[in-house]
C-alpha cells in the first residue's frame, strides 16, 4: 500500500449505479473509494491501489491492465477467481483475495438438500402434483448412501461435515491422495476420477475452475457411476462436459444430476439440459442464502482495514494454482 503520506485509492467496480457494497463506512473515513461500472473502469483504475471486484463475474481487468501500474491487491467477492485470472496478473506482484468462507455452510446445506430431494423423490413428486395425480412410490434412504466430493478446499470439507452428519459415507477426490482425513476420511486423487466414481451414489463437484478440473467429469467418468448414481454440480459449469451429461442421462446411464452452474450463464432458453429427464436446473444460487452481499461486503471491509493497517490479508489465492491453499488437497 502507498505511504502514510498519500491517502490509498480503492476502486470498486460495480455492476450498476445502485449496487454499491454496505458497510464500508470505516473504509471510506481512511481511503479515497471510487465507485465505477465497467465503462467508468478504465478511469477509475488509473492510479488506484486497491481494487473490488463487487461485479465478481467481471472480465474487464484484463482490459484495463495497462492502465492500473499502482495496483497491489485485487479482492473478488466471490470464491471463484477463474474470471479473473490471465497470465499478466498471475505473473505481477498484485495480490488477489477471495470471499472463501462466505459460502461455505450455505452451498454445504443446498448439497445436502439436494441429496435428499433426489433419495425422496420431491421433483417427480411435484411434477406429478402438477398433473393431480397420485401415484404412491418407494423412495430411497441416505443413511449409509455414499457421497464422493470432488474438492477438499473449505466447502467441501462443510460439505463432508453435514453429510455425515444425516449418516452417509464420504470420500474425497483431490490433487493429493491420502487417509485418515479429518473430515472426508480417505481422498482419492481427482486426477484418476473414473477409477474412484462407482464407489459412490452421489458425485458433488465443489471444485475451482483450474486447467485440471476443466472438463473433469466427461464421458469416461461418467460411465464409471453407477446407474442409479447423482451428479451435483455447485463448483463451476466448465468442469462438466455438458454434452457427455446430457447424451448419459438420456441413456440412462446415470440417474440424475443436480447443477447450479453452467458453461453459459443464463443457461440459454433453447439448452438441452432444461428437458433432459433426471436435471434439476438451479440458477448460480446455492450460496445465495439471505443476507449474502451485506456478509460478502463485511469480509471485505474487514480486509482492506487490515490492508490499511499494513498486516496480513486474508484469502489470499495462489494465482498459480487458482484458489487459497490450505493445506493438501
Amino acid at each position: 500500500m502507498p505511504g502514510p503520506a498519500h491517502r490509498p485509492v480503492i476502486t470498486v467496480l460495480c455492476a450498476d449505479a445502485d449496487s454499491r457494497p454496505p458497510h464500508v463506512e470505516a473504509v471510506e473515513e481512511r481511503a479515497t473509494v471510487r465507485y465505477c461500472d465497467h465503462a467508468g473502469l478504465p478511469a477509475a483504475i488509473e492510479g488506484a491501489h486497491a481494487l473490488l471486484l463487487w461485479d465478481y463475474f467481471s472480465t474487464a481487468v484484463r482490459e484495463v491492465w495497462d492502465r492500473a501500474g499502482a495496483l497491489r491487491w485485487i479482492h473478488v467477492a466471490a470464491a471463484g477467481v477463474d474470471r479473473l485470472l490471465f497470465d499478466a496478473l498471475v505473473d505481477s506482484d498484485v495480490v488477489v483475495t477471495n470471499a472463501r468462507g462466505v459460502f461455505d455452510r450455505p452451498i454445504a446445506e443446498f448439497v445436502l438438500g439436494s441429496v435428499l430431494a433426489f433419495a425422496k423423490d420431491v421433483h417427480r413428486g411435484h411434477d406429478l402434483q402438477l398433473a393431480r395425480t397420485w401415484r404412491h412410490r418407494e423412495t430411497l434412504t441416505v443413511a449409509d448412501s455414499t457421497a464422493l466430493i470432488v474438492g477438499t478446499g473449505a466447502i467441501g470439507r462443510e460439505t463432508a461435515r453435514l453429510l455425515r452428519a444425516v449418516g452417509m459415507q464420504v470420500r474425497g477426490a483431490g490433487r493429493t491422495a491420502r487417509a485418515g482425513d479429518p473430515d472426508f476420511g480417505a481422498v482419492v486423487p481427482s486426477g484418476d476420477l473414473a477409477a474412484h466414481v462407482g464407489w459412490a451414489d452421489h458425485v458433488v463437484l465443489v471444485t475451482p475452475l483450474t486447467e485440471e478440473t476443466r472438463g473433469l467429469v466427461d464421458a469416461e467418468v461418467l460411465a464409471a457411476m453407477k446407474p442409479t448414481a447423482h451428479l451435483v454440480n455447485v463448483g463451476r459449469g466448465p468442469c462438466v462436459v455438458e454434452a457427455d451429461l446430457v447424451a448419459a442421462l438420456s441413456a440412462g446411464r446415470i440417474a440424475g444430476a443436480t447443477l447450479d452452474v453452467f458453461d453459459t450463464e443464463p443457461l440459454p432458453p433453447d439448452h438441452p439440459l432444461w428437458g433432459t429427464p433426471g436435471v434439476v436446473v438451479s440458477a448460480h444460487m446455492a450460496g445465495d442464502a439471505a443476507g449474502w452481499p451485506g456478509a460478502l461486503a463485511r469480509q471485505f471491509a474487514e480486509n482492506a482495514l487490515r490492508w490499511l493497517d499494513g498486516k496480513p490479508l486474508m484469502n489470499v489465492v495462489d494465482k498459480r494454482l487458482g484458489f487459497v491453499p490450505s493445506g493438501p488437497r
